[in-house]
């Protein structure tokens, strides 16, 4: 599912988008956050199946190598461990992966150059090579090579960056988050079961819920948050504020006072995490900074209340 971490950064992009676009109109950009959260989703989806692609590929060069009229002992025989791995074969099976892509209209057929480039990167690794060599015929080893392929691959791959920008611009930074999603995923597979442990959307609909809302919370009263947010940058040249940091610190608002259970602390160290993406080298020191001022306010007039177990007094 995704986190809530993807969700507040979902979240701050709408509400930079809606800013910049100059829109008036609340529904369209709110259509535009859940547009935004369904690529991801997508992605996930999408980039399981990734391993399945380069499965077909290898299978194709092993075929190509037997018909050739003078074929090497290697091409004769083969080594067929990964085309025969037992979790690709899971993935490519799982009826519900299947449905998905097709309704979705996902896949990999116009990405041939992809699949050939991560495919030859992929068999010159040494977890390629320790795998295809090393004397084991288990699920537990299929799995494991599995999991390297997402961790040790995928995580900086340039040519997989680039092939999903070419196909959505939703995608560029949702890459790391959606391979967390796989990874999950697969490492809860389990020999003999015929279906994926797919991820749902939300992790229940408080997420869904949650997301909506702040983004609501944070347009309809961005008046009054602005409003804090200069008051506390008097002493800065207002332009010199990167205005991503003016949104990160508005939606930080909308959760403090919209969100009775959720401590100060774990909405504070979210967005100054996500400040360190998102915006400058010196975003995160001048945002903390700004909003411990703001919430010690906002606590003084009572606009910051929490409730639950160990969170009255937070």
């Amino acid at each position: 599912m995704l986190s809530r971490r993807l969700l507040r950064i979902k979240v701050i992009k709408a509400i930079y988008a809606h800013f910049k676009s100059e829109s008036d109109s609340l529904i369209v950009s709110e259509k535009n956050l859940l547009f935004s959260i369904d690529k991801t989703y997508q992605l996930y989806h999408l980039l399981l199946y990734l391993i399945v692609s380069l499965q077909r590929y290898a299978e194709n060069r092993i075929e190509i190598g037997r018909k050739k009229h003078l074929p090497t002992p290697e091409e004769r025989n083969p080594n067929l461990k990964f085309v025969n791995n037992r979790v690709i074969a899971q993935i490519a099976s799982s009826d519900k992966l299947l449905d998905y892509l097709t309704a979705q209209g996902l896949g990999w057929e116009n990405a041939p150059e992809l699949i050939k480039k991560l495919y030859n990167h992929l068999i010159e690794s040494e977890f390629y090579q320790s795998y295809m060599n090393n004397g084991r015929d288990d699920y537990a080893d299929d799995l494991r090579f599995v999991i390297d392929f997402y961790t040790q691959e995928l995580e900086d791959s340039e040519p997989l960056e680039e092939a999903l920008e070419e196909q959505s611009i939703f995608w560029s930074d949702d890459i790391g988050f959606a391979l967390i999603m796989a990874v999950r995923t697969l490492q809860e597979m389990r020999k003999g079961e015929v279906e994926l442990p797919l991820l749902p959307k939300f992790r229940n609909d408080d997420d869904r819920v949650f997301a909506l809302e702040l983004f609501r919370k944070a347009l309809v009263n961005n008046g009054e948050y602005f409003g804090y947010i200069d008051a506390n940058t008097q002493n800065w040249d207002l332009d010199r504020i990167a205005y991503m940091d003016r949104v990160i610190m508005l939606t930080t608002l909308a959760e403090l006072t919209n969100f009775p259970t959720i401590p100060v602390k774990v909405t504070l160290d979210e967005y100054i995490e996500i400040a360190k993406y998102y915006s400058t080298p010196a975003s995160c020191t001048f945002i903390n900074g700004v909003l411990d001022k703001i919430v010690e306010i906002l606590k003084t007039e009572g606009k910051i209340r929490k409730e639950g177990r160990g969170l009255v007094e937070n």
